[in-house]
């Protein structure tokens, strides 16, 4: 029955929230699954469909979902043909976590932790210690990278337990601060083209009698932000790393496994007013917010000292019909973030936590220029978001 229009809209229950699946089948679940098969101390297989192998590769795709595989099969025929064989040939998908964004993603696969202990919790979010914002993909401000993220990466553990470790991505990321924190440990080998990254990660996969190899490659998800996944850009991406793909599942030493997996889905927004709520022309959301962060599809807003059931109450009747609008306390009881969050992250998770459930996002035209022009988001809890393939191939 329809709402009569005099009536308060009702916001969106908590509990209708898909919250992703830590500790048995999420992207921090997979490098610690992956080491516990190559006998590495201290770890455990948590995703019970994945075999042991000895040598073991994963090949990220940044951007490409699971529901976008699915969705275009003649431009990606091998990843398409490739989709019984997620998750130990059970058909199903891994969860990326929240907000499902690069910073936090890469994280959790480096760290085997979720973002409330890796610390990672979005686009940007505060330090609690300077009250600025932190951009986690691009490091800026400047914050000494342990402090940030104290936690070993697997690939540093797995290269002392004596197992081959390298990885191989484009040479610009060797020396960021994401690379450090999240993935390093063993060999950085920087390639500029996807054919070479293939071919090196092949070798390298064939070094050791236990080896684990990462390879990266971006181009899909940034034609998706600058183009939309609707646009002919991104079909031409998506038919290059298909044959990417296909070119290191012919290469793969003996007693291989390759695991082919992205960080994030993503979803095309309308250029439209209804589509595009802008906070920075937008006084209701305004109100008592001293930072905005986090991204489009999933905001960390933190209040000014002494607002923030204010600010909780006027997100949920501003937006409560389009988003799942969250306190700090609310997102880290439901789970959000993880199991358990440690005290140095607590903080850095907004007051308020709006995570987008429509094709809707909140942008920030004056701060955010950038990223408020983007043609294709993600971030939020959302399938075509969360969502993303474990492809497997096997020697």
């Amino acid at each position: 029955m329809a709402q009569p229009a005099w009536q308060d809209p009702v916001p969106l229950a908590l509990d209708t929230a898909p919250v992703p699946a830590y500790g048995s089948g999420s992207l921090a679940d997979l490098l610690p699954t992956l080491v516990a098969g190559q006998e590495v101390p201290g770890f455990t297989a948590v995703i019970p469909e994945l075999t042991p192998a000895d040598r073991n590769c994963v090949f990220l795709i940044d951007g490409l979902g699971w529901e976008q595989i699915k969705a275009h099969p003649d431009e990606a025929p091998f990843l398409h043909s490739l989709l019984p064989t997620s998750r130990g040939s059970t058909g199903r998908p891994l969860t990326a976590g929240f907000p499902s964004t690069t910073a936090t993603s890469l994280a959790s696969v480096g760290t085997g932790l979720p973002p409330g202990e890796h610390g990672l919790p979005g686009y940007t979010a505060r330090n609690p210690e300077t009250g600025e914002l932190m951009n986690q993909l691009r490091w800026k401000p400047w914050t000494a990278p342990k402090v940030w993220q104290p936690y070993p990466t697997v690939f540093q553990l797995a290269d002392a337990a004596g197992v081959h470790t390298a990885q191989v991505s484009a040479p610009t990321f060797e020396q960021t601060p994401l690379t450090k924190v999240a993935l390093s440990g063993g060999s950085f080998l920087g390639r500029l083209s996807g054919e070479d990254r293939m071919d090196v990660a092949a070798q390298r996969l064939a070094a050791g009698d236990r080896s684990l190899v990462y390879t990266y490659y971006s181009e899909v998800d940034g034609k998706g932000h600058r183009f939309g996944i609707d646009s002919d850009a991104w079909r031409g991406q998506l038919m290059y790393v298909d044959g990417l793909a296909r070119r290191l599942a012919e290469q793969l030493p003996p007693r291989s496994a390759l695991y082919i997996t992205a960080d994030h889905g993503m979803i095309d927004i309308p250029f439209d007013e209804q589509s595009r709520i802008d906070f920075d022309e937008d006084w209701e959301l305004r109100a008592g917010v001293a930072l905005l962060g986090g991204e489009g599809r999933a905001r960390h807003v933190y209040a000014v000292p002494g607002a923030q059931s204010d600010v909780l109450a006027v997100w949920r009747e501003v937006l409560g019909e389009q988003f799942w609008i969250a306190s700090r306390d609310e997102a880290v009881a439901a789970g959000w973030f993880g199991p358990t969050i440690d005290e140095r992250v607590y903080g850095r998770i907004g007051d308020v936590v709006a995570a987008a459930h429509d094709d809707v996002i909140i942008t920030a035209s004056v701060n955010e220029p950038h990223e408020s022009a983007m043609a294709g988001v993600h971030g939020s809890l959302t399938p075509v978001e969360q969502l993303v393939p474990l492809l497997e191939v096997r020697s």
